[in-house]
């Protein structure tokens, strides 16, 4: 093991010119009202990697990784000229935010640059209704920048409201001054796309939704919808470790888990290329190493930025030409249905889907067991063994609440609604539901059985 980590060390840095930097220190009680936890062999005068301007995607101006939030979005509005900031976050992250003269909320009050109180309506997976309504009320304010704090739901209705705003005073694209989702997809399907207004979002947990052009929702059918342009890239990301203190399991090590995932799709996409697996590889090399540090001390601010830092570079390489995986279409789909969140999506069917096309993708399967610590073992396996080290993560349908027959009645309907799409995503064709369904329930003691 130490003779592969040393080894793949220097490709990374030749590959992507990762910087160190230090924690700024005592900035969570300063600046953002919270406490900062640091386990006994994590301090802040550990170095931490940062992300080069050079990996930075068009149209995003800036990504702060381990910057104290609130002086670092103050500095972002003052750059932007903003005068009306509607502020949307999840229920968790509200106590960061809001409360007393020192946070965020307050002091944008007493500003008079608040547009409106205070969202916090966005729920697991952005469902319509909360988010329609938000977008209603950002656009009665006139908001002329949105600030996301929290998960990737938010981070999503964060894209989706500038979107609408967008609308402001057009005429003719399905557009009014009331929120549907048609009229936000109407709205991605404008050419040109004027302008949106800037957003900062500002991360709680590491899921990575904030590094894509991407908006999901889940419709008022439990079905997954959402739009996706290039101008709907967060303006600025803003990584404080200090926002993730205290996250229950699920969320904290779910969430990291996606990061993986990102890289198991980029690497085995059909469209995927060299330059591609080369970024998800070194992103994967750091999820893989401080993900099991987590576990050890899961409060510690410089895992937490190594993780923010791996999990950037593994979805800005599958969103370079990758996006959506087979995964990513299947879990979206199966978290809209089953209301499971997509960490344990990740955890329960990740493994499964790879050991379905392993001997399809096998030479990438075998790059990434080399990254995971043993190029003989297969990637599926090794990957179904790192779930399992990881606190509260579901990696089991009974688990999460869905049934046998839930499973049959979710597999017909992939099949009957997505099976081309499904086959121009994987590198193992489906013939067909039984085909989907016997690589959603094989059990995960047999995964990598098949691999010589």
């Amino acid at each position: 093991m130490k003779a592969l980590t040393s080894a793949r060390t220097p490709t990374i840095i030749s590959a992507f010119s990762l910087r160190p930097f230090k924690l700024a220190s005592s900035r969570g009680s300063q600046s953002s009202g919270s406490r900062r936890f640091i386990g006994s062999d994590c301090n802040n005068n550990k170095m931490a990697l940062s992300i080069p301007t050079d990996q930075i995607p068009p149209g995003m101006k800036a990504v702060h990784v381990g910057a104290p939030f609130l002086s670092k979005t103050f500095d972002e509005l003052s750059s932007f000229g903003s005068k009306k900031v509607f502020v949307l976050a999840n229920r968790s992250s509200a106590k960061y935010i809001e409360g007393d003269d020192t946070k965020f909320i307050n002091i944008l009050e007493s500003k008079g640059m608040l547009a409106a109180p205070l969202c916090t309506s966005i729920g697991m997976g952005g469902g319509e209704e909360g988010l329609l309504q938000a977008a209603n009320d950002a656009y009665a304010a006139d908001a002329d920048v949105i600030v996301t704090v929290g998960g990737g739901a938010v981070q999503d209705a964060g894209k989706l409201i500038r979107l609408w705003l967008s609308t402001k005073g057009s005429s003719g694209d399905g557009s009014s001054a009331t929120c549907t989702v048609a009229g936000l997809q109407a709205a991605s399907n404008r050419d040109p796309m004027p302008p949106l207004p800037p957003q900062v979002a500002i991360p709680n947990s590491f899921a990575m939704a904030e590094a894509t052009h991407v908006a999901g929702l889940t419709t008022a059918a439990k079905t997954k919808s959402g739009a996706a342009h290039s101008s709907m890239l967060p303006t600025v990301i803003i990584y404080d470790p200090a926002l993730s203190a205290g996250l229950p399991d699920w969320v904290r090590f779910g969430t990291a888990l996606r990061g993986v995932e990102h890289a198991v799709g980029a690497m085995t996409h059909p469209k995927s290329n060299e330059d591609i697996r080369t970024r998800a590889l070194a992103g994967l090399t750091i999820l893989d190493d401080n993900l099991k540090k987590l576990v050890k001390n899961p409060e510690c601010a410089e895992t937490q930025s190594n993780i923010y830092v791996g999990g950037f570079m593994t979805i800005r390489a599958l969103n370079t030409g990758c996006y959506p995986a087979l995964a990513h279409l299947i879990e979206n789909h199966y978290s809209a249905r089953f209301s499971v969140h997509q960490g344990s999506c990740s955890g329960i069917l990740c493994g499964r889907i790879m050991d379905y096309h392993c001997e399809d993708s096998k030479d990438y399967q075998k790059r990434i067991s080399v990254v995971l610590g043993d190029g003989d073992v297969s990637a599926a396996r090794l990957v179904t063994d790192l779930v399992a080290m990881l606190p509260a993560v579901r990696h089991e349908h009974a688990e999460a609440k869905v049934t046998d027959e839930m499973l049959k009645e979710f597999t017909q309907w992939m099949a009957d609604n997505h099976l081309a799409r499904l086959n121009s995503l994987s590198p193992k064709k489906f013939g067909g539901a039984d085909d989907i369904y016997g690589m959603l329930t094989k059990p995960l003691e047999e995964l990598g059985s098949n691999i010589d």
